[in-house]
Protein backbone atom coordinates (compact mmCIF):
# COMPACT_ATOMS: atom_id res chain seq x y z
CA UNK A 1 0.00 0.00 0.00
CA UNK A 2 1.85 3.66 -0.80
CA UNK A 3 2.87 5.47 1.58
CA UNK A 4 0.83 9.11 1.66
CA UNK A 5 3.00 11.95 0.44
CA UNK A 6 5.01 14.55 3.00
CA UNK A 7 2.15 17.27 1.33
CA UNK A 8 -0.97 15.24 2.71
CA UNK A 9 0.17 13.96 5.94
CA UNK A 10 1.06 17.49 7.11
CA UNK A 11 -2.43 18.81 5.77
CA UNK A 12 -3.71 16.14 7.93
CA UNK A 13 -1.71 16.74 10.86
CA UNK A 14 -2.48 20.78 10.58
CA UNK A 15 -6.72 19.94 10.14
CA UNK A 16 -6.32 17.74 13.31
CA UNK A 17 -4.85 20.47 15.03
CA UNK A 18 -6.98 23.05 13.78
CA UNK A 19 -10.55 20.61 14.53
CA UNK A 20 -9.47 18.54 17.60
CA UNK A 21 -11.67 19.60 20.66
CA UNK A 22 -8.80 18.74 23.40
CA UNK A 23 -6.27 20.61 21.13
CA UNK A 24 -8.71 23.77 21.53
CA UNK A 25 -9.55 23.33 25.05
CA UNK A 26 -6.16 23.61 25.59
CA UNK A 27 -5.45 26.91 24.22
CA UNK A 28 -8.42 28.42 25.48
CA UNK A 29 -7.04 27.59 29.09
CA UNK A 30 -3.53 28.54 28.34
CA UNK A 31 -4.80 31.63 26.65
CA UNK A 32 -7.01 32.45 29.75
CA UNK A 33 -3.81 31.83 32.03
CA UNK A 34 -1.49 33.75 30.78
CA UNK A 35 -4.15 36.51 30.54
CA UNK A 36 -5.51 35.97 33.70
CA UNK A 37 -1.42 36.63 34.75
CA UNK A 38 -1.48 40.03 33.21
CA UNK A 39 -4.59 41.08 34.61
CA UNK A 40 -3.14 39.84 38.43
CA UNK A 41 -0.30 41.13 37.83
CA UNK A 42 -1.30 45.01 36.97
CA UNK A 43 -3.86 45.09 40.09
CA UNK A 44 -1.14 43.60 41.71
CA UNK A 45 1.08 46.61 40.47
CA UNK A 46 -1.94 49.47 41.18
CA UNK A 47 -2.36 47.66 44.67
CA UNK A 48 1.17 48.24 45.55
CA UNK A 49 1.41 51.94 45.12
CA UNK A 50 -1.66 52.15 46.98
CA UNK A 51 -0.35 50.10 50.34
CA UNK A 52 3.33 52.36 49.76
CA UNK A 53 1.68 55.83 49.32
CA UNK A 54 -0.97 55.02 52.19
CA UNK A 55 2.17 53.96 54.52
CA UNK A 56 3.90 57.35 53.43
CA UNK A 57 0.60 59.06 54.57
CA UNK A 58 0.32 57.28 58.20
CA UNK A 59 3.69 57.50 58.78
CA UNK A 60 4.52 60.84 58.01
CA UNK A 61 6.72 60.51 54.95
CA UNK A 62 8.44 58.00 56.86
CA UNK A 63 9.58 60.00 60.17
CA UNK A 64 7.17 59.25 62.40
CA UNK A 65 9.29 57.07 65.97
CA UNK A 66 6.25 54.81 66.45
CA UNK A 67 7.82 52.97 63.26
CA UNK A 68 10.10 51.51 65.96
CA UNK A 69 7.11 49.74 67.14
CA UNK A 70 5.33 49.01 64.49
CA UNK A 71 7.90 47.83 61.70
CA UNK A 72 8.67 45.08 64.19
CA UNK A 73 4.94 44.03 64.98
CA UNK A 74 4.73 44.28 61.61
CA UNK A 75 7.42 41.81 60.28
CA UNK A 76 6.38 39.37 62.39
CA UNK A 77 2.81 39.04 61.45
CA UNK A 78 3.57 38.62 58.22
CA UNK A 79 6.60 36.25 58.68
CA UNK A 80 3.98 34.12 60.94
CA UNK A 81 1.15 34.28 58.88
CA UNK A 82 3.43 33.11 56.10
CA UNK A 83 4.66 29.97 58.11
CA UNK A 84 1.10 29.06 59.54
CA UNK A 85 -0.63 29.37 56.28
CA UNK A 86 1.23 29.45 53.20
CA UNK A 87 4.19 28.03 53.58
CA UNK A 88 6.52 28.43 50.54
CA UNK A 89 5.66 31.97 50.12
CA UNK A 90 8.31 33.82 52.07
CA UNK A 91 10.88 35.77 50.02
CA UNK A 92 11.32 36.54 47.09
CA UNK A 93 9.98 34.19 45.02
CA UNK A 94 11.97 33.88 42.13
CA UNK A 95 13.95 30.86 44.01
CA UNK A 96 10.81 28.37 43.99
CA UNK A 97 10.18 29.15 40.35
CA UNK A 98 13.66 28.02 39.92
CA UNK A 99 13.32 25.20 42.59
CA UNK A 100 10.08 24.33 40.59
CA UNK A 101 11.37 23.47 38.03
CA UNK A 102 14.00 21.05 39.04
CA UNK A 103 10.84 19.25 40.99
CA UNK A 104 8.13 16.46 39.06
CA UNK A 105 4.82 16.26 39.85
CA UNK A 106 2.88 16.87 42.03
CA UNK A 107 6.31 18.14 44.35
CA UNK A 108 6.31 21.27 42.26
CA UNK A 109 3.19 22.26 44.72
CA UNK A 110 5.27 22.68 47.41
CA UNK A 111 5.92 26.40 45.97
CA UNK A 112 3.44 26.93 43.48
CA UNK A 113 0.01 26.73 43.92
CA UNK A 114 -2.78 29.00 43.85
CA UNK A 115 -2.95 29.07 47.50
CA UNK A 116 0.39 30.44 47.82
CA UNK A 117 0.08 32.89 45.19
CA UNK A 118 -2.58 34.21 46.74
CA UNK A 119 -0.47 34.51 50.42
CA UNK A 120 2.24 35.79 48.41
CA UNK A 121 -0.23 38.88 46.78
CA UNK A 122 -1.75 40.00 50.26
CA UNK A 123 1.75 39.35 52.34
CA UNK A 124 3.67 41.55 50.09
CA UNK A 125 1.03 44.38 50.08
CA UNK A 126 0.88 43.92 53.76
CA UNK A 127 5.31 44.64 53.76
CA UNK A 128 4.59 47.46 51.86
CA UNK A 129 2.20 48.82 53.88
CA UNK A 130 4.36 48.41 56.97
CA UNK A 131 7.17 49.53 54.65
CA UNK A 132 9.61 46.99 54.67
CA UNK A 133 12.31 47.52 51.64
CA UNK A 134 10.76 44.92 49.15
CA UNK A 135 9.11 44.63 46.00
CA UNK A 136 6.38 42.85 44.09
CA UNK A 137 8.26 41.88 41.19
CA UNK A 138 10.09 38.29 41.79
CA UNK A 139 6.68 37.77 43.88
CA UNK A 140 5.00 38.44 40.99
CA UNK A 141 7.39 35.59 39.30
CA UNK A 142 5.89 32.83 41.67
CA UNK A 143 2.54 33.60 41.49
CA UNK A 144 2.50 34.34 37.35
CA UNK A 145 4.00 30.42 37.57
CA UNK A 146 1.72 29.48 39.69
CA UNK A 147 -1.26 30.32 37.59
CA UNK A 148 0.04 28.96 34.44
CA UNK A 149 0.94 25.78 36.61
CA UNK A 150 -2.69 25.51 37.41
CA UNK A 151 -3.97 25.76 33.95
CA UNK A 152 -1.33 23.61 32.68
CA UNK A 153 -3.26 20.98 35.40
CA UNK A 154 -7.02 22.26 34.42
CA UNK A 155 -6.39 22.14 30.40
CA UNK A 156 -4.09 18.94 30.99
CA UNK A 157 -1.40 20.73 28.89
CA UNK A 158 2.37 19.19 29.05
CA UNK A 159 5.38 21.01 28.99
CA UNK A 160 5.08 21.99 33.04
CA UNK A 161 8.73 23.26 32.76
CA UNK A 162 7.89 25.37 29.94
CA UNK A 163 4.93 26.74 31.24
CA UNK A 164 6.96 27.94 34.69
CA UNK A 165 9.22 29.47 33.01
CA UNK A 166 6.05 31.74 30.32
CA UNK A 167 4.15 32.29 33.66
CA UNK A 168 7.71 34.05 35.29
CA UNK A 169 8.36 35.74 32.01
CA UNK A 170 4.76 37.51 31.81
CA UNK A 171 4.72 38.66 35.19
CA UNK A 172 8.16 40.29 34.89
CA UNK A 173 6.32 41.75 31.59
CA UNK A 174 3.60 42.92 33.03
CA UNK A 175 4.65 44.08 36.19
CA UNK A 176 7.28 46.44 34.83
CA UNK A 177 5.85 47.14 30.89
CA UNK A 178 9.28 45.81 29.75
CA UNK A 179 8.71 42.52 27.56
CA UNK A 180 12.12 42.03 26.06
CA UNK A 181 13.54 42.51 29.78
CA UNK A 182 10.70 39.50 30.38
CA UNK A 183 11.56 37.29 27.57
CA UNK A 184 15.47 37.72 28.57
CA UNK A 185 15.16 37.01 32.23
CA UNK A 186 13.17 33.75 31.07
CA UNK A 187 15.89 32.43 29.30
CA UNK A 188 19.12 33.52 31.28
CA UNK A 189 17.82 33.76 34.83
CA UNK A 190 15.30 31.12 34.93
CA UNK A 191 16.33 28.54 32.32
CA UNK A 192 19.93 29.51 32.38
CA UNK A 193 19.69 28.19 28.56
CA UNK A 194 17.73 28.89 25.63
CA UNK A 195 15.06 25.77 24.67
CA UNK A 196 13.67 26.43 21.45
CA UNK A 197 11.08 24.09 21.99
CA UNK A 198 9.62 26.71 25.18
CA UNK A 199 10.45 30.34 23.06
CA UNK A 200 6.98 30.10 21.49
CA UNK A 201 4.94 29.35 25.26
CA UNK A 202 7.28 31.99 26.21
CA UNK A 203 6.79 34.60 23.94
CA UNK A 204 2.70 34.05 23.58
CA UNK A 205 2.51 34.16 26.99
CA UNK A 206 4.11 37.79 27.46
CA UNK A 207 2.40 38.67 24.62
CA UNK A 208 -1.15 37.51 26.18
CA UNK A 209 -0.11 39.29 29.33
CA UNK A 210 1.04 42.72 28.33
CA UNK A 211 -2.00 42.83 26.22
CA UNK A 212 -4.12 42.52 29.64
CA UNK A 213 -1.50 44.57 31.22
CA UNK A 214 -1.95 47.56 27.95
CA UNK A 215 -5.48 47.29 28.60
CA UNK A 216 -5.63 48.58 31.68
CA UNK A 217 -2.23 51.25 32.30
CA UNK A 218 -1.63 51.80 28.85
CA UNK A 219 1.89 52.41 27.28
CA UNK A 220 4.13 54.14 30.19
CA UNK A 221 7.83 54.15 31.15
CA UNK A 222 8.43 52.89 34.76
CA UNK A 223 11.13 55.60 35.82
CA UNK A 224 10.05 58.39 32.64
CA UNK A 225 12.47 59.07 30.28
CA UNK A 226 15.64 59.96 31.64
CA UNK A 227 17.54 62.66 30.54
CA UNK A 228 20.38 61.13 30.33
CA UNK A 229 23.99 62.22 28.23
CA UNK A 230 27.36 61.06 27.92
CA UNK A 231 30.67 62.34 26.55
CA UNK A 232 32.86 59.75 25.36
CA UNK A 233 35.28 59.28 25.58
CA UNK A 234 36.11 61.21 29.04
CA UNK A 235 33.23 59.11 30.47
CA UNK A 236 34.10 55.70 29.82
CA UNK A 237 36.47 55.91 33.20
CA UNK A 238 32.48 56.52 34.71
CA UNK A 239 31.44 53.32 33.27
CA UNK A 240 34.31 51.54 34.07
CA UNK A 241 34.25 52.95 38.00
CA UNK A 242 30.21 52.48 38.45
CA UNK A 243 30.19 48.93 37.05
CA UNK A 244 33.06 48.03 39.48
CA UNK A 245 31.23 49.37 42.50
CA UNK A 246 27.87 48.40 41.47
CA UNK A 247 29.44 44.83 40.67
CA UNK A 248 31.63 44.87 44.21
CA UNK A 249 28.87 46.21 46.47
CA UNK A 250 26.06 43.62 44.62
CA UNK A 251 28.69 40.46 45.39
CA UNK A 252 28.72 41.98 48.95
CA UNK A 253 24.86 41.69 48.69
CA UNK A 254 24.35 38.84 47.47
CA UNK A 255 26.86 37.18 49.55
CA UNK A 256 25.83 38.47 52.78
CA UNK A 257 22.17 37.17 52.01
CA UNK A 258 23.23 33.75 50.83
CA UNK A 259 25.47 34.17 54.41
CA UNK A 260 22.43 34.79 57.24
CA UNK A 261 19.92 32.60 55.35
CA UNK A 262 21.83 29.69 56.09
CA UNK A 263 22.86 30.79 59.34
CA UNK A 264 19.49 31.27 60.30
CA UNK A 265 18.21 27.97 58.74
CA UNK A 266 21.06 26.06 61.09
CA UNK A 267 19.98 28.05 64.15
CA UNK A 268 19.40 25.44 67.10
CA UNK A 269 16.25 27.55 67.90
CA UNK A 270 12.11 26.36 68.61
CA UNK A 271 10.41 27.77 64.55
CA UNK A 272 7.99 30.21 66.26
CA UNK A 273 10.61 31.37 69.00
CA UNK A 274 13.30 32.33 66.25
CA UNK A 275 10.62 34.02 63.13
CA UNK A 276 10.13 36.30 66.45
CA UNK A 277 13.55 37.04 67.13
CA UNK A 278 14.80 37.33 62.84
CA UNK A 279 11.56 38.69 61.71
CA UNK A 280 11.52 41.73 64.74
CA UNK A 281 15.21 42.05 64.56
CA UNK A 282 14.82 42.93 60.83
CA UNK A 283 11.72 45.09 61.24
CA UNK A 284 13.80 47.25 64.03
CA UNK A 285 16.93 47.41 61.65
CA UNK A 286 14.44 48.82 58.74
CA UNK A 287 12.58 51.17 60.92
CA UNK A 288 16.00 52.25 62.44
CA UNK A 289 17.79 52.59 58.73
CA UNK A 290 14.67 54.09 57.27
CA UNK A 291 14.42 57.15 59.91
CA UNK A 292 17.74 57.66 59.76
CA UNK A 293 17.34 57.99 56.41
CA UNK A 294 14.53 60.66 56.41
CA UNK A 295 12.04 57.81 55.70
CA UNK A 296 13.99 57.95 52.16
CA UNK A 297 15.04 54.11 52.29
CA UNK A 298 11.05 52.27 53.39
CA UNK A 299 9.30 50.90 51.00
CA UNK A 300 10.48 50.70 47.64
CA UNK A 301 12.02 54.05 47.24
CA UNK A 302 10.58 54.42 43.77
CA UNK A 303 10.52 58.39 44.16
CA UNK A 304 13.80 58.69 45.17
CA UNK A 305 15.19 56.27 42.36
CA UNK A 306 12.73 58.62 39.62
CA UNK A 307 14.57 61.85 41.05
CA UNK A 308 18.07 60.00 40.13
CA UNK A 309 17.25 58.81 36.94
CA UNK A 310 15.45 62.19 36.10
CA UNK A 311 19.05 64.32 37.09
CA UNK A 312 18.63 65.21 40.64
CA UNK A 313 20.79 64.97 43.30
CA UNK A 314 19.90 62.11 46.40
CA UNK A 315 21.96 62.34 49.43
CA UNK A 316 25.28 60.89 49.52
CA UNK A 317 23.73 58.08 51.77
CA UNK A 318 20.89 57.09 50.68
CA UNK A 319 22.37 54.14 48.72
CA UNK A 320 24.16 52.76 51.84
CA UNK A 321 20.74 53.26 53.68
CA UNK A 322 18.76 51.59 50.99
CA UNK A 323 21.35 48.51 50.75
CA UNK A 324 20.97 47.72 54.43
CA UNK A 325 17.58 47.91 54.47
CA UNK A 326 16.79 45.72 51.85
CA UNK A 327 19.58 43.35 53.42
CA UNK A 328 17.23 43.23 56.43
CA UNK A 329 14.27 42.62 54.80
CA UNK A 330 15.48 39.93 52.28
CA UNK A 331 16.67 37.82 55.11
CA UNK A 332 13.93 38.41 57.47
CA UNK A 333 11.60 35.77 56.34
CA UNK A 334 8.33 37.98 55.23
CA UNK A 335 7.40 37.49 51.72
CA UNK A 336 8.41 40.40 49.08
CA UNK A 337 11.22 40.85 46.35
CA UNK A 338 14.22 42.26 45.57
CA UNK A 339 14.51 43.73 42.20
CA UNK A 340 12.85 47.40 43.02
CA UNK A 341 15.17 47.71 46.01
CA UNK A 342 17.90 46.95 43.93
CA UNK A 343 17.36 49.28 41.34
CA UNK A 344 17.54 52.08 43.74
CA UNK A 345 20.46 51.17 45.43
CA UNK A 346 21.90 51.22 42.05
CA UNK A 347 20.46 54.38 41.21
CA UNK A 348 21.93 55.69 44.48
CA UNK A 349 25.58 54.42 43.84
CA UNK A 350 25.36 55.87 40.26
CA UNK A 351 23.71 59.20 41.46
CA UNK A 352 26.69 59.73 44.19
CA UNK A 353 29.85 58.84 41.78
CA UNK A 354 28.75 60.16 38.63
CA UNK A 355 28.81 63.99 41.14
CA UNK A 356 32.24 62.95 42.02
CA UNK A 357 32.98 63.03 38.35
CA UNK A 358 30.59 65.95 37.32
CA UNK A 359 28.92 63.62 34.74
CA UNK A 360 25.63 63.55 34.27
CA UNK A 361 23.81 62.43 37.17
CA UNK A 362 21.06 60.97 35.15
CA UNK A 363 23.52 59.21 32.82
CA UNK A 364 25.57 57.56 36.06
CA UNK A 365 22.58 56.79 37.67
CA UNK A 366 20.58 54.36 34.80
CA UNK A 367 24.96 52.86 34.73
CA UNK A 368 24.80 52.49 38.69
CA UNK A 369 20.96 50.56 38.47
CA UNK A 370 22.58 48.05 35.45
CA UNK A 371 25.99 47.87 37.37
CA UNK A 372 24.33 46.92 40.79
CA UNK A 373 21.62 44.92 39.69
CA UNK A 374 23.90 42.46 37.58
CA UNK A 375 26.13 42.37 40.46
CA UNK A 376 23.12 41.48 42.56
CA UNK A 377 21.55 38.64 40.34
CA UNK A 378 24.61 38.13 38.16
CA UNK A 379 22.24 38.08 34.96
CA UNK A 380 24.06 41.35 33.06
CA UNK A 381 21.73 40.72 30.12
CA UNK A 382 18.09 41.12 32.21
CA UNK A 383 20.03 44.01 33.52
CA UNK A 384 20.65 46.04 30.95
CA UNK A 385 17.48 44.99 28.75
CA UNK A 386 15.05 45.76 32.31
CA UNK A 387 17.02 49.23 32.68
CA UNK A 388 16.87 50.67 29.42
CA UNK A 389 13.47 49.90 28.70
CA UNK A 390 12.23 51.11 32.11
CA UNK A 391 14.20 54.39 31.41
CA UNK A 392 13.98 54.25 27.85
CA UNK A 393 17.63 54.85 26.95
CA UNK A 394 18.43 52.38 23.97
CA UNK A 395 20.76 55.11 22.54
CA UNK A 396 23.16 54.81 25.53
CA UNK A 397 22.94 50.69 24.85
CA UNK A 398 26.72 50.65 24.41
CA UNK A 399 27.61 51.97 28.10
CA UNK A 400 24.93 50.39 29.72
CA UNK A 401 25.85 46.50 28.61
CA UNK A 402 28.91 47.85 29.92
CA UNK A 403 28.21 48.67 32.83
CA UNK A 404 26.23 45.71 33.69
CA UNK A 405 28.91 43.12 32.16
CA UNK A 406 31.36 44.23 34.48
CA UNK A 407 29.47 44.45 37.28
CA UNK A 408 28.45 40.88 36.38
CA UNK A 409 32.35 40.03 36.16
CA UNK A 410 33.29 41.70 39.28
CA UNK A 411 30.20 40.01 40.70
CA UNK A 412 31.07 36.63 39.71
CA UNK A 413 35.06 37.08 40.69
CA UNK A 414 34.00 38.00 44.48
CA UNK A 415 30.81 35.73 45.10
CA UNK A 416 30.84 32.40 42.44
CA UNK A 417 26.98 31.55 43.35
CA UNK A 418 24.58 33.35 42.41
CA UNK A 419 21.75 34.87 44.47
CA UNK A 420 18.40 33.19 43.31
CA UNK A 421 19.88 29.84 42.51
CA UNK A 422 21.90 29.45 45.73
CA UNK A 423 18.52 30.30 47.61
CA UNK A 424 16.79 27.96 44.93
CA UNK A 425 19.10 24.88 46.16
CA UNK A 426 17.56 25.49 50.23
CA UNK A 427 13.88 25.62 48.66
CA UNK A 428 15.34 22.15 46.62
CA UNK A 429 16.41 20.91 50.14
CA UNK A 430 13.49 21.70 51.92
CA UNK A 431 11.82 19.43 49.27
CA UNK A 432 14.41 16.73 49.14
CA UNK A 433 13.96 16.70 53.19
CA UNK A 434 10.24 15.99 52.96
CA UNK A 435 10.47 13.15 50.22
CA UNK A 436 12.52 11.45 52.42
CA UNK A 437 10.55 12.16 55.96
CA UNK A 438 7.29 10.92 53.65
CA UNK A 439 8.97 7.86 52.23
CA UNK A 440 10.58 6.51 56.05
CA UNK A 441 6.65 6.91 56.87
Amino acid sequence: MPMPRPRFRILRRSRALITSREQWRGRMVFWCGALLVGLVSTAFAKLADLATETFRHLSAGGTSPWLLLALPAGFISSGWVAQRYFPGAQGSGIPQAIAARALEGEERRLYLTLRIAAGKFLLTLWGLLCGASIGREGPTVQIGAAIMLASARVGHLAQAKGLILAGSAAGIAAAFNTPLAGIVFAIEEMARTYQSRTNGLVLSTVVIAGIAALAISGSYTYFGEAVAYGNFPRDWLLVGVVGIAGGALGAGFSRSVLSLTRRIRRWKLAPGRKLVVVAGAAGLAVAVTGLLSGGMAFGTSYGEARLAVQGEQLPASFFLAKLLATLASTVSGIPGGLFAPSLSVGAGLGNLIGGLFSASLSFAAVLGMAAYFAGVVQSPMTAFVIVMEMTATQEHALPIMAAAMLGFGVSRLLSPEPLYHGLARLWLADALKLRRREGAA
